[in-house]
């Protein structure tokens, strides 16, 4: 799956710079509260310390940057577009202290998804591809969440116009009916591994697996038969528009996200954009909000490994009676949760 994928993306960096003549760079890139996944080198990479304090140990040479939570930017907080190149220049900041002789990669998704949904700010990525190319440093693009559809293109760059060097993809290759992940690499990449006696000393045990990958081309061929990529296009915007109604509740801090994913941010003071406190967000989001919306008949998730959120990803074939049933659920719960805070 995913974590695999992410695995496979950081040994595949390592190998490529010591066939290149740049056995040093191995360090990797990632920001904070981003999700990468379990495996212990893609975990990592991962930026929720909650997560791997546990597991610690880990594998050392795993750096992070601020992400792009415009919401709660310490700097330029009123200026979008700054506030953008200013967390892309923080990966420059890292790689420098880092020496770049010793980085490998950086690891971004199009939009992170732990944390609650962050978009790219306008040149964002324009700024970090930059970035990776004066240093030498492989551009990672984790797509496991935003590839095939979740953005209205099959891969999140193709949404934000930039180039990996890399990609790493999986759940969505199937819309999830069979395990799958994939590793995608570029020309540049690939190209070292073909000389000689040159290999790729890595696999899994179910890797290329015959049924998955049948469940994949199918999948693909409903993609291109029902055109879900430009429904999404399409129909994104009204998505918006309509979780957008919700600001109106005390209760909804921000509304951010991309194509047909979104997170509503909770907070406890509107003005001052004041969060809840641990036992706080514990109570709203597993004591009441998990529940509340499974029973109100919407499938989406309230998370808190950053500020308390719910996230929603909802089926790439909705449409506006699909939306409208959304927000008419999430208005009268978190209605309910403001009134039990």
């Amino acid at each position: 799956g995913g974590g695999e994928a992410v695995e496979t993306a950081w040994k595949v960096a390592k190998q490529f710079f010591k066939l290149t003549g740049k056995p040093m760079k191995h360090k990797v890139i990632s920001r904070a509260v981003a999700y990468h996944g379990t495996p212990h080198g893609a975990l990592s990479i991962t930026g929720i310390p909650a997560a791997k304090v546990m597991f610690e140990p880990l594998v050392p040479g795993a750096h992070k940057v601020p992400n792009t939570n415009f919401y709660r930017a310490p700097e330029h907080g009123d200026d979008l577009e700054a506030f953008g190149l200013w967390a892309a220049d923080r990966i420059a900041e890292a790689i420098e202290f880092e020496g770049p002789e010793t980085v490998a990669a950086v690891f971004v998704e199009p939009v992170q998804n732990s944390g609650g949904c962050f978009p790219p700010p306008p040149g964002y990525f324009q700024r970090v591809r930059e970035i990776c190319d004066r240093y030498d440093v492989l551009l990672v693009s984790d797509e496991v969440i935003c590839a095939f559809g979740r953005l209205g293109h099959y891969f999140g760059a193709s949404r934000f116009g930039y180039q990996p060097d890399v990609i790493t993809c999986a759940k969505g290759m199937t819309s999830g009916y069979s395990p799958i992940g994939a590793m995608i690499a570029s020309d540049r990449i690939m190209e070292p591994f073909l000389h000689g006696n040159n290999s790729f000393s890595h696999g899994y045990t179910f890797g290329g697996h015959p049924v998955s990958a049948a469940v994949a081309l199918a999948n693909l061929d409903i993609f291109e038969r029902e055109g879900l990529n430009e429904h999404v296009q399409a129909t994104g915007p009204d998505f918006r528009r309509t979780l957008e109604k919700l600001n109106d509740l005390p209760i909804v801090g921000d509304v951010r996200g991309d194509g047909f994913f979104y997170g509503i941010e909770m907070v406890k003071d509107k003005d001052t954009r004041e969060t809840f406190d641990d036992d706080e967000s514990e109570y709203m989001v597993r004591g009441f909000l998990s529940k509340a919306l499974f029973d109100a008949g919407l499938y989406c998730r309230a998370d808190d490994r950053g500020d308390p959120v719910i996230q929603l990803s909802p089926p790439l074939i909705c449409d506006q009676s699909h939306f409208d049933e959304m927000e008419q659920i999430l208005r009268s719960v978190l209605t309910e949760a403001w009134s039990r805070l």
